[in-house]
């Protein structure tokens, strides 16, 4: 028996009147989902715990298996895992996103945030802003380290965790409340603008049509994460392919293997049939009893307030990575269980992570079932069947008691 997860990363969504009240989900074409669905179980699924922020971090550690409540210690310090940043016990990560905030002539606290991922940018970008941020700021408390596209990383020597704001959480806000209250991350964010908004790269992006990533941005702090292996918890051999650096993180704790894939990057254009064929070489091929794909791009467009290309993107995950996998299983003669479902909603309205259950798709192979029901969050609500515990789908999942 094999084992898949399909995560489509911020894919559910509320009605949206532009759409006939339907969600995105629901709207999108997706004859893959439409043909497992009759024979799946379907169902809601609780993906964050009471009391805790809704976020990928949490969301993904459940889906997983990990009960966050349990295992989570801050976002940033499972991307330092990814990024290979050795963490001491009294240090603390922080994410260091690369942002756009206005360019203008107000104080930097009266500034607006535009954009989290400052046009998509690339990695290779955002290394030339970074080095200029390390040359700058580097001290023996703070070092910064690169990681993906506008997602890099901080560790503070001796510091404490400190609540601190996602930006996506306040897209065309002004700044100034939601800056840290700890002077320091404060005054570093603040000089970090005089760095970057002018910087040469910065001037070139602006006369090509893009967001100048002309600030650092500090959330997500946390100490150094202790997660129990995946093969010791759960019996199986476990692979993640993801272009995230905190999902690849999150496979470092959990002793999986991470694969891969050329030109997968997280976002629209990433390379979906890529991360599909890896998934199948690596259960048919590879030895591994299970696999995690998680597609980056539904959650990007949601933060990015486009329906038009959050409607694309979850078709390009049916037809370019759903059908590809179920097809290619299905010609092996392997029996196989899927699971398909997002970790959390990222709607379109607000453009941010809320903590709504979502609905998830069980599928396996050996059973005939027919059902008339289609995968979405309206027949997901509708089937009755509830998951309180995020958590558990993992076990559910791989059959264990």
């Amino acid at each position: 028996m094999k084992y898949l997860v399909v995560l489509g990363d911020g894919m559910a969504d509320e009605p949206i009147a532009e759409i006939g009240g339907k969600t995105p989900l629901a709207y999108a074409k997706t004859p893959a989902m439409d043909a497992l669905a009759p024979k799946a179980e379907i169902g809601l699924a609780h993906t964050i715990p009471e009391g805790m922020k809704p976020g990928s971090d949490t969301a993904n550690l459940a889906v997983l298996g990990y009960d966050p409540k349990q295992y989570y210690t801050g976002r940033s310090p499972l991307e330092a895992l990814s990024i290979g940043v050795p963490m001491k016990d009294t240090d603390i990560a922080i994410r260091c996103n690369i942002v756009t905030v206005s360019d203008d002539d107000l104080p930097y606290e009266q500034k607006t945030i535009i954009d989290h991922s400052s046009s998509e940018i690339s990695t290779e970008d955002a290394a030339v802003l970074m080095e200029a941020i390390q040359k700058e700021m580097s001290s023996e408390l703070y070092q910064y380290y690169v990681g993906t596209s506008y997602r890099h990383l901080t560790i503070w020597a001796g510091g404490e965790v400190v609540d601190l704001t996602p930006p996506h959480d306040i897209l065309g806000k002004k700044i100034g409340e939601y800056l840290p209250q700890d002077d320091k991350l404060r005054e570093m964010m603040k000089r970090s603008y005089d760095i970057l908004n002018n910087h040469p790269l910065n001037v070139e992006r602006a006369k090509k049509g893009l967001n100048k990533a002309n600030s650092i941005w500090f959330w997500g702090a946390g100490t150094r994460p202790a997660l129990d292996s995946f093969e010791g918890k759960y019996g199986k051999k476990g692979a993640m392919i993801s272009a995230v650096d905190l999902l690849k993180g999150i496979a470092v704790g959990a002793e999986m293997t991470n694969i891969e894939v050329e030109g997968a990057d997280g976002t629209l254009e990433t390379n979906w049939e890529g991360k599909a064929d890896a998934a199948v070489k690596a259960l048919l091929e590879d030895g591994m009893d299970f696999v995690y794909i998680h597609m980056e791009a539904p959650d990007e467009m949601g933060h990015q307030g486009s329906l038009e290309r959050k409607i694309k993107a979850i078709e390009y995950l049916d037809a370019r990575v759903l059908s590809t996998v179920v097809e290619k299983m299905n010609a092996s003669g392997e029996d196989y269980r899927l699971l398909l479902m997002p970790d959390h909603p990222t709607p379109i309205a607000c453009r941010t992570h809320t903590s709504d259950p979502v609905p998830y798709l069980l599928y396996d192979s050996r059973k005939d079932l027919q059902k008339d029901q289609l995968y979405n969050e309206f027949d997901a609500k509708k089937s009755g069947i509830v998951v309180e515990q995020g958590y558990t789908l993992m076990s559910k999942l791989l059959e264990k008691k």
